[in-house]
């Protein structure tokens, strides 16, 4: 995979919905499971990701009477995706309604160190893991791999269960010998730089060419290695 940028809102595709079979009986589990249902099939999950929908207990001194017809549900379309209030009603001779609060938590599988790395420190599978992180403590990019940043070297020091964000590695670090390979249709030349600056992957660097000494301009690929398309 690719770099992903964190989704952070929950899409409800369809403000109303109906289930029949929640028609003859409806006690505090059948609206907690009704509701849950609701939310559940009507929110946008990240691929690889989990979502897990909390729903506190109601208040017992509420009378819940049964729901002869259908009982339907009301999403709010104005939300931020982690707390919601959802209507629940009833449309019998006796109609009633009754708001739940319902709390969304999504996480996403996200590259963390497993110790204290030192700025500096050369990423790869021994001092990092993946784990599955609310979407809502992550800021700016991560990665969900190891084998997209394995060998990049840290700009700055990281603490114990930190994300690892492509913006806190070098792929490319200045100061550091790289082969540059300029492409074009049909051959490929390859020689020796200096970074001069640092780069993640994707990243345009300045490279100084060691046998001509001069500046070019090229795209990180990987680590301390750099292209230049003819």
């Amino acid at each position: 995979m690719m770099y992903t940028k964190i989704l952070r809102t929950l899409l409800f595709i369809i403000p109303l919905i109906s289930f029949e079979n929640y028609g003859n009986t409806t006690d505090e589990i059948d609206l907690v499971d009704f509701v849950k249902s609701v939310v559940k099939n009507n929110i946008d999950t990240p691929t690889d990701g989990k979502v897990e929908i909390s729903v506190p207990t109601i208040d017992p001194r509420i009378n819940i009477k049964p729901c002869i017809s259908t009982l339907k549900a009301n999403i709010p379309e104005n939300h931020n995706g982690r707390n919601i209030n959802v209507k629940v009603y009833c449309e019998d001779s006796t109609p009633w309604q009754l708001f739940i609060p319902v709390r969304i938590s999504q996480e996403i599988p996200v590259l963390v160190t497993n110790n204290v790395l030192a700025k500096g420190s050369v990423v790869d599978a021994s001092n990092t893991a993946i784990e599955f992180i609310n979407v809502n403590n992550i800021r700016g990019e991560s990665v969900d791999s190891v084998e997209l940043v394995a060998g990049g070297r840290l700009k700055r020091r990281l603490s114990k269960g930190a994300v690892v964000s492509p913006r806190n590695i070098c792929l490319v670090c200045k100061g550091e010998a790289v082969v540059i390979m300029a492409k074009s249709d049909g051959f490929m030349i390859k020689t020796r730089g200096v970074a001069l600056s640092d780069g993640s992957q994707g990243e345009q660097v300045e490279i100084r060419n060691s046998k001509s000494g001069r500046i070019i301009n090229a795209r990180v690929e990987a680590v301390n290695k750099v292209v230049i398309n003819l």
